[in-house]
């Protein structure tokens, strides 16, 4: 770990005109500085690869995959010589700064609790720490956050620090999603049927599993209230009580829900971005909350939502 972090530490100082892009393999078990830039170039192609963590995972090989297939490339799961050449067609810069603003620390920042009943009587179920906050808001994980930044402290308005340079271009309008069960994947899909982009998402389990069919979206809703009812949750205590959870990105459905058409059912955020396909979810659809938004803004009210194995 020590390793890694200063090969990233160290690449980062050097600007991408100097240094050139890179075209090394990038394959299962990669981890650093290659690994980063393509999780970057990936995100902004809007084939998500989850938090960016500059590691290989399940997220990354899936959205390889996706770029591969949209761009006519052999399928390798691996970033190979072709498809870096893709991905480098997008120059900007990976990294940019960025100066921490009063706003990022107004919090309040605080634990959320674990047992529900407190969780409802908060107001808000915010971000627990600053840096939380901007790992979401430039989709990378705390932890590589302040490897970036040795020395700086996310706790400080106007200290500026390194973060990925993850602007994507304005959304498309999406004429239909397609949740896949076996990839564990939600595509938008365009008019002439090209892919808008992909997100990694946690799906329904053995006890709660997906809906296959073919449903709509019926609501969209931004910061939305969570209405816990223990009934609907197979390992939910029998003495538990229905519960009004608040808004905030700690919330169970995070920034924004897209409701079904299929009661009880939507695609929604998340307040653990990092175990994004790594578990089962309550039937439902959770992405990271940026990945979240994002989708948002491409469907509305009677976008088709098609759930296939």
């Amino acid at each position: 770990m020590l390793a890694i972090a200063f090969v990233l530490r160290a690449a980062h100082l050097v600007p991408e005109s100097q240094s050139g892009p890179r075209t090394e393999i990038v394959a299962p078990g990669a981890t650093g500085r290659q690994v980063m830039r393509a999780q970057i170039l990936l995100d902004r192609a809007r084939f998500s690869p989850g938090e960016i963590d500059a590691r290989y995972g399940d997220d990354l090989g899936i959205a390889i995959t996706g770029f591969q297939e949209r761009h006519g490339l052999k399928v390798t799961g691996t970033v190979d010589a072709d498809t870096w050449k893709l991905l480098n067609a997008d120059t900007r810069p990976l990294l940019m700064s960025y100066t921490i603003t009063r706003a990022d620390l107004k919090g309040p920042f605080e634990p959320v609790p674990s047992d529900v009943e407190q969780r409802a009587q908060r107001k808000w179920l915010g971000y627990e720490s600053p840096e939380e906050e901007l790992g979401e808001k430039f989709h990378i994980s705390p932890k590589l956050l302040a490897e970036l930044n040795p020395g700086k402290s996310l706790h400080r308005a106007g200290e500026r620090i390194q973060v990925p340079n993850v602007r994507r271009g304005l959304p498309h309008r999406a004429v239909r999603v397609v949740v896949s069960k076996s990839k564990r994947t939600v595509t938008a899909y365009g008019p002439r049927d090209q892919v808008l982009a992909q997100y990694p998402a946690t799906l329904g389990g053995e006890h709660d599993p997906l809906p296959i069919g073919h449903w709509i979206i019926t609501i969209v809703q931004h910061y939305p209230w969570f209405y816990y009812d223990p009934a609907h949750y197979w390992n939910a205590s029998p003495d538990e009580a229905k519960a009004k959870l608040p808004p905030g990105p700690n919330n169970p459905a995070g920034v924004v829900w897209m409701g079904l058409s299929k009661k009880h059912y939507g695609i929604h955020g998340t307040p653990d971005p990092g175990h994004i396909r790594h578990d089962d979810s309550y039937g439902c659809i959770r992405l990271t909350n940026w990945d979240a938004d994002d989708l948002s803004h491409m469907v509305r009210r009677g976008t088709p939502a098609i759930l296939e194995e």
